[in-house]
């Protein structure tokens, strides 16, 4: 899987989602952050990046989680706070080799629905799905 379009520009587009407060592109295969952009007082970005990995290895792992034998159909994550969104959006089937990104969403400002839109919209073209 290679990037098409630029990180730098897509994780810009991603902050201008309505209550954007930051994003993560995470390595799935490493845990590990590739870039970040937002709000740095939150979260570390690699404290960030390992955290939303094991979530998503927990899910993408149970199979109660999927609507398939194979589990390959977990495209998104949404994790409901008290103050905030959490989106975590898988640009593969599988952990192994993809990207995922989390981007942290303010409650009284987002809009959950279209940052979904947004979100996907900027993902397919950094991918080139």
């Amino acid at each position: 899987m290679g990037i098409v379009a630029g990180i730098e520009d897509c994780l810009m587009r991603m902050m201008t989602i309505p209550g954007a407060q930051r994003v993560t592109l995470v390595d799935c295969a490493s845990g590990l952050a590739v870039a970040a952009a937002g709000r740095e007082d939150l979260i570390d970005q690699h404290e960030d990046a390992a955290g939303v990995t094991d979530v998503v290895r927990a899910i993408l792992t149970t199979p109660a989680f999927s609507a398939t034998p194979a589990g390959d159909d977990v495209e998104e994550i949404i994790v409901c706070g008290t103050g905030g969104y959490h989106l975590l959006a898988l640009t593969g089937a599988d952990l192994d080799g993809h990207l995922l990104v989390h981007l942290l969403i303010d409650r009284e400002n987002g809009n959950i629905a279209l940052a979904r839109l947004r979100l996907r919209e900027v993902v397919h073209e950094m991918t080139g799905a």
